[in-house]
């Protein structure tokens, strides 16, 4: 698989993950084009930019155009949040809604289920720190591209942005997390902006979740618009039927609503009961 990994020179801790890698040696210098300048060793390719990453649309398209085969896109990031709690996180991109954040308009990016909670996972066995909570986030913000993408991000706020050792923990994931085989497929529904249950059932099961729909999508959405985030959010995750559905995160009549909406679209409830444990 020949990834493509985002470097944005705006983003501190994007620019510190370009730097742990590259001392890693190895890689060949490309060029430049408008767009960016390129690197590669194998088959993993880095694309520095000059403009933000979440506005920087097709970037896929536009490495491609360059030269370089994609199949899968990461892009190496800052997490902000107003809680300042420091966090290594990976995330799915797109808009259920209004593209405030780059991306457009109700549109998800494929996302990639396998590599990115094979991430995660990797993030968990390489954070030797007692400093970094270590979480997905639920589906947010742009750019728009085709091919599968993540975010693989270091937070949350300016006093840990330049941590290089939290670079050099996320470096080391991109180097050695492989995307898992045989794990059933799934989106995950409920929950807030961190994931924790989904966060939890990618760690201890054989279950590999790509986008995230949180409550607070949800909420105030009539039945129809409901329905349309599902079939996206299974559409832009390799087609899955699953849905792993955070059932405390709901007020009872609201569960019952989603529950019987995801039913009726013949997608598949999944739980902690019907998976299988990751050998430890």
């Amino acid at each position: 698989m020949s990834r493509l990994l985002i470097c944005c020179e705006e983003d501190l801790p994007s620019v510190n993950m370009n730097k742990c890698l590259r001392e890693q040696g190895g890689w060949e210098e490309l060029g430049s084009d408008a767009n960016g300048s390129y690197c590669a060793r194998g088959d993993d390719a880095i694309m520095t930019i000059k403009d933000k990453h979440i506005t920087h649309e097709d970037i896929d398209v536009h490495a491609e155009a360059f030269g370089i085969h994609v199949d899968e896109v990461v892009f190496m990031s800052r997490h902000s949040a107003a809680s300042g709690i420091p966090t290594l996180t990976v995330h799915p991109i797109g808009n259920y809604k209004g593209a405030e954040f780059g991306g457009r308009d109700r549109t998800l990016v494929r996302s990639a289920p396998s590599s990115m909670s094979s991430a995660l996972r990797s993030i968990f066995r390489h954070n030797d720190t007692d400093v970094y909570n270590v979480s997905f986030e639920v589906t947010h913000h742009g750019p728009y591209l085709e091919r599968p993408t993540y975010f693989i991000e270091i937070g949350s706020d300016e006093s840990h942005w330049g941590d290089m050792h939290a670079a050099e923990i996320l470096s080391s994931v991109l180097m050695d997390a492989e995307p898992s085989e045989g794990h059933v497929k799934a989106i995950g529904v409920g929950g807030g902006h961190y994931a924790p249950r989904f966060t939890e059932a990618v760690c201890k099961y054989k279950v590999d979740i790509g986008h995230m729909i949180p409550v607070y999508q949800i909420d105030g959405m009539d039945d129809d618009t409901v329905i349309d985030y599902l079939k996206k959010a299974c559409a832009a995750t390799e087609d899955t039927k699953c849905v792993y559905l955070h059932r405390k995160s709901f007020k009872g009549p609201e569960e019952r609503r989603v529950k019987g909406l995801i039913e009726s679209l013949g997608l598949e409830l999944i739980g902690s009961k019907d998976l299988d444990p990751i050998d430890q």
